[in-house]
């Protein structure tokens, strides 16, 4: 099982404790390092072996290195105060008697107070204190399995060129310039500008022509710029013999580009310095995946909030590709180049190896302005440029020179979708220009110009409803390796009734209703696979298919459909760096069809001995976790990711009615449906009663999520027990029921009129004596959701639920982080924010069977599974036993759930809010909450014996996980 991050780092600092004061080598030095495996949740026995001899590269014989795990690791240790240089020369020394495979990537040298880590693979190395270990446990990746990946942020190069491309959008926008003609007009001016810094004609041609042969005041611009056009679009044989020279210079481009006759713009002389001010911006340095999204910014202005503020970040489009196929293909071809082979053979291999890269088709199915396709693209041309480096060392003078040494990877291996014309356009631009770049750095390489011009092959984007069109008549399905891309983000709630009609149209499975939109490009790749089941697809999403009801819908189906999750990335901000950018939370999930080990990944099972690091992930999914949304992403490999992106099993989590354990029934709070007629503010009411006084005693605190929360004081007008002679005599309340009842009336649904029958009443009316209330909608960035307890005199409304007559003990295993762990993984979200609810959360949550709720609800059934179940895994002697060991646990439960209540109740002024905000919550009540943690999480451990931890949110889910799965097979 892996440890959590948090597990690893607890134990790392029991290490250090247990450590410090630690001085002989010669004693203890293995007990030390065997304790040091056990930190990650690791045997030493399997991965380490003590005293391996090997020879030294000094002569001196055979030496024992002190720890070795090949391929690996080499750890040497010294007492206290020893020299660590001397340590790590020593281990060094052992390279010489080692093969290529045992060779380590890390070196540790320790004196137990120090610990010094050498990355030979990165060439760094970093000394701590013992004392210290816990805060750098990241830097164990290799041992732990959580490899942190690192994504470059957006180059703002790019973000200046969006700014400096607006601002000429604007000034021909603002001249009249509009439509179609402006759109083809600024991909024309972006393919030139970048040719003008690019050598595809002499460098800075365009600038100096505008300059030198237009006048100063724009009046004859549009006309040059139009002519310009026109001999790019005019080969080079059939041109006017008297053209300009400047001009009879210029490359023949072809592909279509240049083809269309537009209307010319017309310019002044403040147009023609935006237009100059573009041309001296250097823009060969600038990635083509930023050219679609600034057009497509530019030219929706009403949606933008600054120029290059809704782009697709590079590092998040490679945090779905490099998973996806980059990372596989690198490790592949890594492989070859390592390979002792003779020289030809070698050549071979590394040619096989670029004419599959030539062969690798590629498929967004909704591809905007084409970012996922163009860095895509740049990826697999920077490989072949390896393998080509790799063939010719450099060199063109060599016995295997031929054609094979220009690019074989192309840009009509690229396909994609797009609804709109400008993007689709924009994105097959932005793929010629990314090949220009590619074979410019061929052409560093070489030290031979290499250019495809004119363009004969382009990428095939088609402008077309994705969800209306067969993606089959797009690309050969047979030929398809990898679909990829960001589908749009509609929620289920805002999707037109087109965008409805499509996703049924698609799909009928039961709750299609409420699917998000993106889910419709789920379904069709989904389709595809079953043809041809070596496609791979990789998908970034909204959070919300792998949260709440929609998991169980959209992957519940998928499962069944044999599709398996490979890779996923869990929620993080999907964001711009530019000013302004909406945050959005995403995940991005890689699937395929279950099969055996694709082709491509075969070669991972050769010479496993050599590559033991490598072997241990075959058949692994790669999981991407984020201690922080806004932060970088912490990799493990897990036996399998299911619909909530959590290493386990596949299991749903459906919509129940009812609890799935016998408990207390939840209910939601009550809806007015008064249309604010009957809810006051504490100043409101008191205005009221100063004018109707015998009105007081019908108040009650009205109490919602964010009243739970903050104590913000809201009123409402209670009718329920109101009798006809006391309605009466109060005239102004007879005034608000009287517009109560019109209002509902007004309304289009006939249930609400029935409801003006008793216009003195809540559409719902539960006002229990006692209750426990929880909001529907609270911050994630809370440890603990702020549950509370309240009397008659306050009504709940529908923005929190209820548990009528809970007891202390329902409340403290509700509050504890097991019960909130479920929450996090399995509710719904709003935003990043929880979104409790009844049916899929609470009716769901198994419980410990303290109470007997583990008797199962007599309307689902027995629960008897579970039950033999668990008591076969508590192994005691006698039923008698268990009894009281269960009131024990339970009576303990309560104890703390009331010291959590007491605790609250020392800090008047404060709100939840105040109490649980983690930069402010007491050390009391911290304390109390860490003591009920422990006592629930023994609870659960006692009906589950053969989990031996569950204090990390991991290893939470996967014993509850579990325990449903037990639950639910006889439910």
């Amino acid at each position: 099982m892996t440890l959590s991050l948090n597990e690893i780092r607890s134990r790392a600092l029991e290490f250090s404790n247990n450590w410090k004061d630690e001085t002989s080598e010669r004693a203890e030095a293995q007990t030390f390092w065997n304790e040091f495996f056990e930190v990650f949740g690791l045997n030493r026995r399997r991965l380490a072996s003590f005293e391996e001899s090997a020879k030294r590269i000094n002569g001196n014989g055979i030496g024992r290195i002190d720890l070795f795990w090949k391929g690996m690791l080499i750890a040497e240790h010294k007492s206290a105060g020893k020299d660590l240089d001397s340590a790590f020369t020593q281990a060094t020394d052992y390279f010489h008697g080692l093969k290529d495979a045992e060779l380590p990537g890390y070196i540790i040298v320790s004196d137990f107070a120090k610990i010094r880590l050498y990355n030979l693979e990165e060439n760094t190395q970093e000394e701590f204190q013992l004392s210290e270990l816990a805060s750098k446990i990241e830097m164990f990746g290799f041992i732990s399995g959580y490899k942190k990946h690192k994504f470059e942020p957006e180059d703002p190069a790019n973000i200046q060129a969006s700014v400096l491309m607006g601002k000429f959008h604007d000034s021909l926008k603002e001249s009249g310039y509009t439509g179609s003609k402006l759109e083809v007009f600024l991909v024309r001016i972006l393919f030139v500008l970048f040719a003008d810094d690019t050598l595809i004609w002499e460098k800075g041609l365009f600038h100096d022509y505008i300059l030198n042969r237009t006048n100063p005041d724009g009046t004859d611009l549009g006309g040059q710029i139009s002519k310009f056009f026109r001999v790019l679009n005019t080969p080079e044989n059939q041109r006017s013999v008297n053209l300009d020279e400047d001009l009879q210079v210029l490359s023949y481009i072809n592909g279509g580009l240049f083809a269309e006759n537009i209307e010319q713009p017309d310019f002044n002389s403040k147009m023609r310095l935006n237009l100059l001010e573009c041309c001296k911006f250097d823009w060969s340095v600038i990635s083509p995946a930023v050219f679609g999204s600034l057009f497509q910014n530019v030219m929706k202005e009403e949606d933008r909030r600054t120029f290059g503020a809704h782009y697709t970040e590079e590092k998040n489009i490679l945090k779905t590709i490099k998973p996806l196929f980059l990372d596989n293909l690198q490790a592949e071809l890594n492989k070859i180049k390592n390979l002792k082979l003779a020289k030809r053979q070698k050549w071979e291999r590394l040619f096989a190896f670029q004419q599959k890269l030539a062969s690798l088709t590629f498929f967004d199915p909704a591809c905007g302005c084409g970012n996922f396709l163009v860095i895509s693209y740049r990826e697999i041309r920077k490989l072949e440029l390896d393998v080509l480096k790799n063939m010719y060392q450099g060199n063109l003078e060599t016995e295997y020179l031929g054609s094979e040494i220009f690019s074989k990877v192309n840009v009509d291996q690229f396909y994609g979708i797009e609804i709109e014309e400008f993007p689709a356009k924009i994105a097959e631009t932005a793929m010629w220009l990314t090949d220009h770049q590619m074979n410019l750095e061929l052409s560093a390489v070489f030290g031979y110009y290499y250019a495809r011009l004119p363009l004969t092959k382009s990428a095939k984007i088609v402008h077309e409803n994705s969800l209306r069109t067969n993606w089959k008549d797009v690309v050969d399905v047979n030929k398809l390796n990898y679909i990829l891309g960001n589908p749009p983000f509609v929620g289920s709630r805002l999707m037109n009734s087109s965008q409805k009609e499509e996703l049924t149209n698609i799909t009928n499975i039961r709750g299609v209703g409420n699917l998000d939109y993106v889910t419709a490009w789920y379904f069709l790749a989904a389709k595809l696979l079953q043809e041809n089941p070596k496609i791979e697809v990789g998908f970034v999403s909204t959070n919300s298919i792998s949260q709440g009801e929609q998991t169980g819908i959209l992957w519940g189906y998928l499962f069944s459909q044999g599709i398996s999750i490979s890779f996923a990335h869990q929620t993080f901000k999907w964001s711009s760096q530019a000013r302004g950018a909406a945050a959005v939370y995403c995940i991005i999930v890689g699937f395929k069809k279950v099969t055996k080990q694709d082709e491509d990944n075969l070669f991972l099972n050769q010479d496993l001995e050599e590559d033991q690091k490598e072997a241990n992930k075959i058949g692994k999914k790669r999981l991407f976790v984020y201690e922080n949304v806004s932060g970088e992403p912490l990799e493990t490999y897990v036996e399998n990711i299911n619909g909530y992106l959590v290493a386990g099993e596949n299991i749903i989590i459906s919509g129940r009615s009812e609890p799935v354990c016998k408990v207390p029934k939840m209910i939601k709070g009550n809806l007015a449906l008064d249309y604010g007629h009957l809810i006051f503010t504490n100043q409101e009411r008191g205005n009221f009663i100063l004018d109707e006084p015998n009105s007081a005693k019908w108040f009650k605190r009205f109490l919602g999520g964010n009243s739970i929360i903050n104590s913000d004081e809201r009123y409402c007008l209670w009718l329920k027990d109101i009798s006809p002679s006391e309605l009466m005599q109060l005239p102004k309340v007879l005034e608000l029921v009287e517009k109560v009842k019109k209002s509902r009336l007004a309304a289009t649904a006939i249930s609400t009129h029935r409801l003006a029958e008793t216009p003195y009443f809540f559409s719902s009316l539960n006002n229990p004596e006692i209750f426990l209330a929880i909001p529907e909608t609270s911050s994630e960035n809370r440890e603990y959701i702020p549950f509370a307890f309240f009397d008659d005199n306050y009504i709940p409304n529908n923005t929190c639920y209820t548990i009528p007559n809970a007891s202390l003990y329902h409340f403290g295993i509700l509050t504890s982080k097991m019960h909130i762990a479920w929450v996090k993984y399995v509710c719904g979200r709003l935003k990043s924010d929880y979104r409790y609810s009844k049916d899929i959360v609470y009716n769901n949550f198994v419980w410990p069977g303290l109470d007997g709720e583990n008797a199962g609800n007599s309307n689902l059934g027995n629960g008897s599974k579970l039950i033999s179940n668990l008591d076969a895994n508590l192994n005691s002697k006698t039923s008698s036993k268990t009894n009281l060991n269960n009131l024990k646990l339970k009576t303990k439960i309560e104890e703390l759930a009331q010291n959590i209540l007491d605790i609250r109740k020392e800090f008047t002024t404060s709100t939840l809010a105040d109490l649980y905000n983690p930069l402010s919550m007491p050390p009391s009540l911290r304390n109390a909450h860490n003591q009920l943690d422990k006592t629930v999480e023994s609870a659960y451990l006692q009906a589950m014996p053969s989990f031996k931890i569950a204090n990390t949110d991991s290893t939470r889910m996967q014993l509850l996980f579990e325990m449903y799965k037990l639950f639910v097979e006889k439910v």
